[in-house]
This record gives structure tokens, C-alpha cells and sequence, in this order.
């Protein structure tokens, strides 16, 4: 049974392009299967969260962070009466647009699309599953909901003018009503990301030896976690030390949205998913002392972990693979792939010629940019 704030796959807005609907699977869980099985979800594997994919097996890739956000969303979804397929949808879905190399490929590539209207990993994202996947015999994209596209969109809350180009060619097509708040199942999928990087990214930071055990402990969440664990498992193992404390610090975080959600959904009577994103505010949130928490363990992560001597390195690197490889297709076009080239044909103008050579790069992993690199400026 749904809530009244909800997503009903009954009452769902449909498809661009019109189809039967399933028998056996709701509208929502047809778009996750699609997500799942697109070319561009498989790439996940091989793309940076915060270290280079090659640095250990037991690191986080966007494809393991991807699963672990939509864990926890179906997690919340569930016990707040939502849909949590289409929270799962939207979690799967929302990291597809990241380049290679992660923020730092991001990063890169914005600044040298600047002339060209920048580059948004969110708005990548929906050009991914409305244009670049095409395996279908009907259609470009996957023909995803609008309810889902919608998730993509915005789940970090209404988009500001002037909208990233791939967000506004989309919108003027089939128009999500990007002013508006998302549904609560999108809020869902963005809070969850929050929960999921901010845990596992002190789990990665740890076994990377960026940081102590003792120095977590003294963080806000973290530190009463250990102590717990310390009182109930006096002489615990190091390693299964830190596995349950992290554990309960990923739960708290979870327990916190739960309930400050129902109080917000409460005081905020809204009845129906419509008033949901007419609010001119988000209902899925942390509580203030939580939030003034978790801004301190970020601000501990940027410092020991983002901006670590070891990622810095990396993310020089990875910032010039991105650059030169932009520059070496935007001059030698030629050198793109046959079906590439092919799309280029009919783009004289420099913005499309940009965008099509940015869809290229941002599609790579990171280890075919770092071939494809090696090939152009290394193996000579």
C-alpha cells in the first residue's frame, strides 16, 4: 500500500514514446531493468568514485556506490510507504552521466566546454537514457518514465536558469517541469547518495591508510559508533572493529532521515505527490543537528581524503588525459570512432562538433581513456 505522497505506477505519466506496459512488471521496475542492462550502467565498473579503479579491487567504483545509494533508498522507500522501484530507478540511474576519472573528469571537461554551454554529469545522465543508448528498434534512449526522468533531472531539487544544454533540448521535447521539487522517491535516491558516499568514502579512506581509526573516532557519529562497539565487543579485532562501528554510523544516518522526513511530511500536509512538488522545499532531509554533523565529517573527508597528496597526484593526471583527448578529437576529428565520425557529418556547427566529441570522452572508463591516451601521446 502507497502513501498519498507516493509515486503510483498506476498513475503514472507515461513515455515519450508510446508502448504496452508489462504484465508481470510495473512501469518503475521496467525502468530499472533497462538501466541496468544499458551499455552505459555496465561502464560504472570501470569508473573512478575517488580512486582510480586500478588502485585495489576493494575500493569503491561509481557501479558499487550506484548499487549501495539505491540499496538504501529501497531501504527508506520502504518504511516511509513510497515506491521503491522508483527510488531504485532513480539511485541506479543518477551517477550514468559521470565521466571517467570522476569530479576531476567532470571538472576538466566543464571547464573546456564552457564555450559550448558546459558539462553536467545530472544532465549527461538524461541524454545517456533519452539519446546516447540506442539499442532499441523504436526508439533512441530507453524510453524511461517521465516519473524517472524526472528523478534524474532534478533529484537534488528544482534546476536553475539557465538550464545545461542536454537538460533544456530534452525538456523542450517532453518537459519535466524542471522549476518544481522532484518526487519524494527522487529526494529519496539524492539523500541516500549523501548516506552512501559519506560512509563508504571513511570506509575507502581507511583501508587507503589516509587516515587513523583514532582520528574518525574523534568525528561526530563516528566517535560515539566506536565507543558502542568498544563496550559491547571489549578486545574486538581491529578490522571487524571498524566493520561494526561504520556500520552503525551508515544506520544512524539512515534512522535519522526516516524520522525527520515523517515529522517534515507531517507538518507539511501534504496529500499527494502533486503537493509534494509544488513545495518550495525538500520533505526527504537530515535533521539540523545531523546535517551540522555530517558537514563535519565532509569537511574531514575533503581535507584528508579528497585532497590527499596521493588523489592530488591522480587528479593531475587524470585532468590532463581529459584535456588532451578533448583537444585531440576536437582537431582530428577523424580519429573518433567510425560511427562517431558519422555523427559528426551532419554537425558542422562547433557547439554540436563539441558536444558529440564530450558524449565520447564521457562515456570512457577510465582505463580506455587511459589507453587511448597512451596510444595518442605514450606508445609513439
Amino acid at each position: 500500500m502507497y502513501s498519498n505522497f507516493a509515486a503510483n505506477p498506476n498513475l503514472c505519466r507515461g513515455r515519450l514514446f508510446f508502448e504496452t506496459e508489462s504484465e508481470i512488471r510495473t512501469c518503475y521496475q521496467r525502468d530499472r531493468d533497462r538501466i541496468i542492462h544499458s551499455s552505459a550502467f555496465r561502464r560504472l565498473k570501470h569508473k573512478t568514485q575517488v580512486f582510480v579503479e586500478h588502485e585495489g579491487d576493494y575500493f569503491r567504483t561509481r557501479l558499487t556506490h550506484s548499487i549501495e545509494v539505491a540499496q538504501v533508498a529501497r531501504t527508506i522507500s520502504g518504511v516511509l510507504g513510497l515506491n521503491q522501484e522508483l527510488s531504485e530507478s532513480v539511485s541506479l540511474a543518477h551517477d550514468l552521466g559521470h565521466t571517467p576519472f570522476g569530479h576531476t573528469g567532470e571538472d576538466t571537461l566543464n571547464e573546456l566546454m564552457e564555450p559550448f554551454g558546459g558539462f553536467d554529469h545530472n544532465a549527461q545522465a538524461l541524454r545517456i537514457v533519452t539519446s546516447l543508448e540506442r539499442h532499441y528498434a523504436d526508439f533512441d534512449g530507453l524510453n524511461l518514465t517521465w516519473d524517472c526522468l524526472e528523478g534524474i533531472a532534478k533529484h537534488n531539487g528544482p534546476v536553475k536558469l539557465p538550464y545545461p544544454p542536454a537538460l533544456d533540448e530534452y525538456n523542450q521535447v517532453h518537459d519535466l517541469e524542471l522549476q518544481t521539487f522532484a518526487s519524494t522517491e527522487a529526494q529519496v535516491a539524492a539523500i541516500s547518495d549523501d548516506i552512501a558516499y559519506n560512509n563508504h568514502d571513511l570506509h575507502d579512506g581507511l583501508r587507503a591508510e589516509l587516515f587513523t581509526d583514532d582520528q574518525v573516532a574523534e568525528l561526530p557519529i563516528v566517535g560515539p559508533a566506536y565507543a558502542l562497539v568498544d563496550s559491547i565487543h571489549k578486545g574486538i579485532d581491529p578490522h571487524r572493529r571498524r566493520h561494526e562501528a561504520l556500520r552503525r554510523v551508515f544506520g544512524q544516518m539512515v534512522d535519522d532521515v526516516i524520522s525527520t522526513t515523517r515529522e517534515i511530511l507531517t507538518r507539511s500536509r501534504a496529500n499527494s505527490i502533486k503537493d509534494i512538488r509544488n513545495l518550495n522545499y525538500s520533505v526527504v532531509q537530515f535533521s539540523v543537528k545531523e546535517l551540522e554533523d555530517l558537514q563535519e565529517i565532509k569537511n574531514f573527508l575533503f581535507q584528508n581524503m579528497y585532497r590527499a597528496e596521493r588523489v592530488m597526484v591522480q587528479r593531475e593526471h587524470a585532468s590532463s588525459v581529459v584535456k588532451k583527448l578533448f583537444e585531440t578529437f576536437m582537431n582530428s576529428p577523424e580519429l573518433l570512432p567510425t560511427e562517431w565520425v558519422r555523427a559528426l557529418e551532419n554537425r558542422n556547427h562547433d557547439i554540436n562538433s563539441a558536444r558529440t566529441v564530450a558524449d565520447y570522452i564521457s562515456g570512457m572508463t577510465d582505463r580506455f581513456a587511459q589507453q587511448k591516451y597512451d596510444q595518442f601521446f605514450t606508445l609513439r
